[in-house]
């Protein structure tokens, strides 16, 4: 049986980094901050330096975290030209493995199947990390850091706990080296997938290296993480049969889509369903652009911090599928005013529509009013016509223009921050 080599290539500081390239600086020695300074003083720091690193400030930490005594750069996110250098940088992966070798796992971090590359290149797998990382800086100036292992899970442990302690960014991982090496770090949460809330589950148990997971009992461990306990159980041992192949194969049985914001402030009830409303109605638009639609959604909202609350939590389910925004719409903020304590202000909302298909699969309901349908699909479709050929903020609801609302200003936004427009 072949053994597989994978490489895991994550490009250092990556916003930050674009943003020292774009001025002609070294990220390695310039100060400089990824963040919305127009926003509060509590705003996350979407990447910060290597060098800030060094002085203690950790990476996504707050604006108002970063002591006073440090001068830095300021510099507010521009989404759409990170999205540029990542395309770029797939550019350079693309010279050397074909894409169906390549999973990319984020927008600054992917893994690379290069076993049957290495006799082609006549390389061993670090000289041939070593290659493309120079490729990579050479045609854009972004420093990467690479972990290679013999399977994707020792590939990213060797990334994110080895590669950052060696000279030349490389760490290299197999199950013997991960057994010797690695069974007993601290912290449990530098691993692939152990969370906070795994980890103090695992405390409760007693545990709190891999090699305690290793040496556990196995009902044990089924009775409390269920069907998990088996990931856990494999990657104590450095185990992980999913390949790269499998990635490209797998397809999900049921799809959603979703929709989450962080508010900038506290809303009360009545301005956060303005915002509820706004979200329902862009994710109707989105399904109506991919003829796609669901008979279930799902609502969270979380209230503000200072409460210590646990998030409302509802579904609603229709019987006739559909994407029109005034039917689920009209639901949604029935289920919110269900859910929701009027007097708490609210943080954060999450929508989620289950289910989602395909409309062609839908059948009618006969007591439906197929009319009223049609034309709320027509009106989707026009705008969806209108925003493509104009923009997003190119046609509004009044909604839009309301105290509180926010679509207008997320319309100009990559994935919640600024595009750099």
């Amino acid at each position: 049986m072949v053994q597989r080599k994978y490489l895991c290539i994550d490009l250092k500081s990556f916003y930050a980094s674009v943003e020292c390239v774009e001025r002609g600086l070294d990220s390695m020695t310039t100060n400089l901050v990824v963040a919305d300074m127009t926003r509060t003083d509590k705003t996350i720091c979407l990447a910060v330096s290597p060098s800030m690193k060094k002085l203690g400030v950790k990476n996504r930490c707050r604006v108002f975290e970063i002591p006073k005594n440090i001068d830095y750069i300021a510099a507010p996110p521009r989404m759409r030209k990170y999205i540029e250098y990542s395309a770029k940088i797939y550019s350079v992966y693309l010279k050397y493995v074909s894409c169906d070798d390549i999973h990319v796992y984020s927008i600054d971090e992917a893994f690379l199947d290069v076993t049957h590359y290495l006799s082609t290149y006549r390389m061993s797998e670090v000289e041939l990390a070593k290659k493309i990382m120079a490729d990579v800086f050479e045609t854009t100036g972004i420093r990467a850091t690479c972990g290679i292992g013999t399977n994707l899970y020792l590939a990213k442990i060797a990334l994110d706990i080895t590669a950052k302690h060696s000279p030349e960014f490389i760490g290299i991982l197999d199950e013997e080296k991960f057994r010797e090496t690695l069974w007993d770090h601290r912290p449990i949460t530098d691993f692939w997938r152990i969370g906070k809330g795994t980890a103090a589950r695992l405390e409760r148990c007693g545990i709190h290296t891999m090699r305690d997971i290793a040496c556990s009992s196995e009902d044990m461990l089924y009775r409390t993480f269920g069907v998990d306990a088996e990931l856990l159980i494999d990657h104590a041992y450095g185990r992980e049969s999913t390949t790269i192949a499998d990635i490209k194969k797998y397809v999900s049985r049921t799809k959603s889509l979703t929709s989450g914001q962080v508010l900038t402030r506290d809303y009360a009830f009545d301005e956060a369903k303005i915002v509820l409303t706004e979200m329902m109605d862009n994710l109707c638009m989105s399904m109506c652009k991919q003829d796609l639609v669901t008979n279930s959604v799902t609502l969270t909202v979380g209230y503000s911090n200072s409460l210590h609350l646990e998030m409302a939590r509802g579904s609603f389910r229709i019987q006739t599928p559909t994407n029109s925004s005034p039917v689920l719409s009209r639901e949604i903020q029935k289920l919110y005013s269900k859910i929701v304590y009027p007097s708490f202000p609210v943080r954060r909302i999450n929508i989620s529509c289950n289910n989602v298909v395909t409309e062609n699969f839908v059948q009618l309901d006969l007591f439906e009013a197929v009319e009223n349908a049609d034309r709320d699909k027509k009106i989707q479709k026009t705008m969806i016509d209108i925003k493509s050929r104009y923009g997003k903020n190119s046609i509004l609801k009044g909604t839009n223009f309301l105290d509180g609302a926010t679509a207008r200003e997320r319309n100009m936004q990559i994935g919640g921050h600024k595009s750099g427009e």
